[in-house]
């Protein structure tokens, strides 16, 4: 691996110290330290999601609502009209004027969102299996996450933590999965807190030019996993919070495993090395030059990136634009696509028709109730809970422990994690993160399958 030689170090004051420890010091505490809140463990940005969303409750989904159709109705008047002033506000412009696809997408969670306030309309959309899931159950709980954690990601990224964290991690990263150190902060986040904070992170850390378009791909359909959390709510819906440790062991093992397997195969595989802007990726800047060790040429990147920040104002300013961004321009592809996702579901055999070539799979594998447990197999596609719900009603209990561990390292679920990241700048299109979620399906099975025959 080529080597740099360190440049000459310039003299940082205790400002720049100060710059760097209080904000990532504070970003640390907020996004990856572990507290026991009402008897589970979670992150204190969690909490402050949960205590806007219990302050405001029933408010929420009027306030949503409003967001989903100024979206709606703003994206379609500057589609039609096309105003010159719009020229001078870059960033109104990155947000409204989106090209027709997204346009459609917006328009259809726009119509989806006015039905299911007012129940108007086909049940089929309002129903609480479809839109009423989405408006109701999940979008609260985004919306107050995307608050959050947009004013505050700053704290983690502009003040130095990523470029220390890159690297101390990249002898880890790279090696394993080809990817930047600093990475793994989007995994440690999500796994304590919110797969939607992940990818909050990486779409950011992409449109920044911190990623390429590959790196962006993988981190985002692979790192982006779901909180221990709501791994506890799964085990338990399915009877099986008393052995939750090798349940969720089980769960990191298999994603592991096709963290090493699925970018190394298309269509991640396909994806280009180069960052949003066209440029491809020259060199490895993680590499730690000679006369230097991982932590000192760290800290020596991390002191260099705060010590531009002249004007903390402009952070919390892109703090603002963040949180802006993921609740108008996210909330409505994801009332969009996770409604029409849960109404295919609902409503049509499509993913017990899907489901059946898995049968002589599981068979081969000896799950018991391979036929019934078959049907949640894709059902998981449209949203994460789904199998766990279906599966709760099995008799076997090996059947429930794969069914469970593999709805959650499936992870592409189009309710949430799909409607995400089809909504963000991350290079990935609906057909290729059907095609990730089959292959991380084909992957994991049998790492599951083959821990379960062991448990029990």
């Amino acid at each position: 691996m080529k080597q740099f030689t360190a440049i000459p170090k310039k003299e940082l004051s205790l400002t720049d110290w100060l710059t760097f420890l209080v904000p990532s010091l504070t970003g640390i505490l907020l996004f990856i330290t572990p507290v026991s809140y009402n008897g589970d463990f979670t992150i204190p940005v969690a909490i402050l999601a949960s205590g806007l969303k219990s302050t405001l409750q029933d408010e929420l989904t009027t306030i949503i609502t409003i967001a989903v159709t100024i979206t709606g109705v703003m994206t379609l008047l500057i589609k039609a009209i096309e105003p010159r002033w719009l020229n001078r506000y870059p960033f109104i412009a990155s947000l409204l004027n989106v090209s027709a696809p997204w346009c459609l997408v917006r328009v259809i969670g726009m119509i989806f969102i006015l039905a299911t306030y007012f129940n108007a309309g086909p049940q089929a959309i309002w129903s609480s299996a479809t839109g009423g899931m989405v408006l109701n159950d999940l979008m609260p709980t985004l919306f107050s996450v995307f608050i959050f954690a947009g004013l505050l990601l700053p704290l983690l990224m502009d003040f130095g933590l990523l470029e220390l964290l890159g690297a101390l991690m990249t002898k880890v990263m790279r090696p394993l999965f080809n990817l930047p150190g600093r990475s793994s902060i989007n995994c440690i986040a999500s796994w304590l807190g919110d797969g939607s904070v992940g990818i909050l992170m990486t779409s950011k850390q992409y449109e920044n030019s911190y990623y390429t378009q590959r790196e962006a791909a993988i981190i985002g359909t692979t790192f982006s996993v779901v909180s221990i959390t709501f791994s506890l709510v799964v085990a338990a819906q399915v009877g099986l919070e008393y052995m939750f440790a090798q349940f969720y062991l089980t769960v990191c093992l298999a994603g592991i495993v096709a963290a090493m397997i699925v970018p190394k195969l298309p269509p991640l595989s396909r994806k280009k090395d180069i960052f949003i802007c066209g440029k491809a990726r020259t060199e490895d800047g993680e590499v730690i030059p000679e006369g230097s060790t991982a932590f000192s040429w760290g800290m020596e990147m991390a002191l260099e990136k705060a010590a531009k920040i002249k004007n903390p104002i402009t952070v919390f300013q892109e703090g603002i634009k963040n949180a802006v961004d993921m609740v108008f321009g996210v909330l409505p592809v994801v009332m969009g696509v996770g409604t029409i996702a849960l109404m295919i579901a609902e409503y049509t055999p499509v993913f017990q028709y899907l489901g059946m070539p898995f049968v002589p799979l599981l068979n081969l594998l000896q799950i018991p109730e391979a036929q019934d447990a078959s049907t949640t197999m894709m059902i998981g596609f449209t949203d994460m809970f789904v199998p766990s719900i279906l599966a709760a009603s099995f008799e076997n209990e090996m059947t429930r422990f794969v069914v469970a561990a593999l709805s959650l390292t499936q992870l592409i679920y189009l309710s949430e994690v799909g409607a995400l990241l089809l909504g963000s700048k991350i290079p990935v299109t609906l057909l290729e993160l059907f095609i990730i979620f089959i292959l991380r399906t084909l992957v994991t099975l049998p790492v599951i399958a083959g821990v379960a025959h062991i448990l029990f």
